[in-house]
């Protein structure tokens, strides 16, 4: 469990420091700004990395959360780095990983009860 709770850290704040990246920016302004486009696919990597290796545990009791696709996204970046769109990225900092960081501090808070 304590692996988990690092991983599950690591992923809020990776999450949190990607929608900090794309606040107020547009998609022309990331694509023009290398170290924040940089950054940007960097908390997405980490995210994607810490999320594959959540145990079966936490990712069973939790089957509402969509675990699957930070990892997906993680090896679209990291395996085809050419061809990453980064108007998905910013509308997946933007739209969904608000609630995603909801919902991992939601699962991250009931590990640590249980520990």
């Amino acid at each position: 469990m304590r692996r988990d709770v690092l991983l599950l850290s690591e992923m809020i704040e990776a999450a949190d420091q990607a929608q900090k990246l794309t606040d107020g920016i547009t998609v022309s302004a990331l694509e023009a700004d290398r170290q924040r486009r940089d950054a940007l696919l960097w908390n997405f990597t980490v995210l994607g990395e810490a999320a594959s290796q959540l145990s079966e545990e936490i990712t069973k009791s939790y089957p509402d959360i969509a675990w699957k696709q930070p990892v997906r996204l993680r090896n679209r970046i990291v395996h085809g780095y050419w061809s990453v769109d980064l108007e998905i990225l910013h509308t997946a900092a933007r739209e969904q990983l608000p609630q995603f960081s909801v919902d991992l501090r939601r699962v991250l808070a009931a590990v640590r009860e249980g520990t």
